[in-house]
């Protein structure tokens, strides 16, 4: 039951992309952007109510109620508040526009409405033929969808636009790992170092030795980086160790690093993880809650959940039940938490 989560290293759209326009009026907005971002929903959509009554932008916050209602799993209105807020458009795309058709095409598809989420996607790409982030998305949903020879031309078209972008590529060899393609996932990376492994550095060629699970190599190009200051190298060469089964060493990577550096949640998280596995729980449950308590950090699900399943190894189900009851209140959608709910409740 006790399954932990380490920080996803590709996502579909990034939900805490808010801003909001400057304007002297924008008090209501601004708290409202800002509840979103502390997940607090309910207090966003008053703030909202706020903000329309007293005249504030309605573009914005139209937008903004769609993203609360979105974190409140409410697909419906939060694609009723995105098309409201560009039927709002002056008629000349913008980056708004763009920002807006994104997030609406991430309901659409949450909402299980993938056609219009791919339609979504089609129109961004109608007007801007070359955004690649929109044929990356557009192949995940076809291949989330079953469609996996259209998705693998978007990703494609994708890597055609940029084929240096190894975030992107990682995203994909993800994405088709997660999907059962992993072979596929696994040529894209290799075809990527076979064009480019004279102009690629150090940590880019270890990461994509991590994801091809070559761990020697991968070992052996990030330790030419200093780890105690390079957080994404630490990050993998961390991940190495663990992959090696060696946590103790691995844990020591991400301690090492946070002597220097105490605001990466992430290097905190795969420490936390370190320690469960090494039995040291409540080392653990101390990492995981020195994470939560960086400002901004955008690991807070991860984090409370592997905060209530540290509670758990520690035979305290009562705070675990606790925490996890408040924990749905947040991310209502999150299956796996249900499931560990009903087990907290049966100790």
């Amino acid at each position: 039951m006790k399954i932990l989560r380490a920080a996803a290293v590709g996502m579909l759209v990034c939900m805490l992309c808010v801003g909001c326009g400057a304007g002297e009026k924008a008090d209501n907005l601004g708290a409202g952007m800002e509840a979103v971002q502390n997940l607090e929903y309910d207090s966003a959509l008053e703030l909202f109510e706020a903000a329309l009554a007293e005249g504030e932008d309605e573009r914005q916050v139209c937008r903004g109620f769609g993203l609360a209602y979105m974190g409140l799993s409410d697909y419906d209105k939060a694609i009723a508040y995105f098309e409201r807020a560009l039927q709002l458009s002056d008629g000349t795309p913008r980056s708004m526009d763009y920002d807006i058709s994104y997030y609406l095409a991430t309901a659409y598809y949450r909402n299980g409405q993938s056609d219009e989420a791919i339609n979504t996607y089609d129109a961004i790409l109608a007007l801007k033929p070359e955004e690649k982030e929109a044929y990356y998305l557009r192949g995940c949903v076809k291949l989330y969808s079953g469609d996996y020879e259209n998705a693998k031309t978007d990703f494609d078209a994708a890597i055609a636009l940029d084929g240096d972008d190894y975030n992107r590529l990682i995203n994909i060899y993800n994405v088709l790992t997660d999907n059962g393609y992993k072979e596929v996932g696994r040529e894209y990376l290799q075809q990527a170092v076979a064009d480019n492994e004279k102009s690629m550095d150090n940590y880019d060629l270890g990461r994509i030795y991590y994801y091809l699970e070559d761990y020697e190599q991968a070992k052996d190009y990030l330790l030419k980086i200093k780890t105690t200051s390079d957080y994404e190298a630490a990050l993998y060469l961390g991940r190495t160790y663990e992959a090696l089964g060696d946590y103790n060493y691995a844990a020591s990577i991400y301690d090492d690093y946070t002597i220097a550096d105490q605001t990466k949640a992430e290097i905190y998280n795969q420490l936390g993880l370190c320690r469960i596995q090494m039995g040291e729980y409540e080392l653990a449950l101390s990492s995981f809650q020195e994470a939560m308590n960086i400002e901004g950090n955008e690991l807070m699900q991860n984090l409370k959940f592997n905060e209530i399943v540290a509670y758990e190894y520690m035979k305290d189900f009562k705070t675990a039940a606790a925490l996890m009851s408040n924990y749905l209140k947040s991310y209502p959608d999150d299956e796996e938490a249900i499931r560990e709910y009903r087990f907290l409740k049966t100790r």
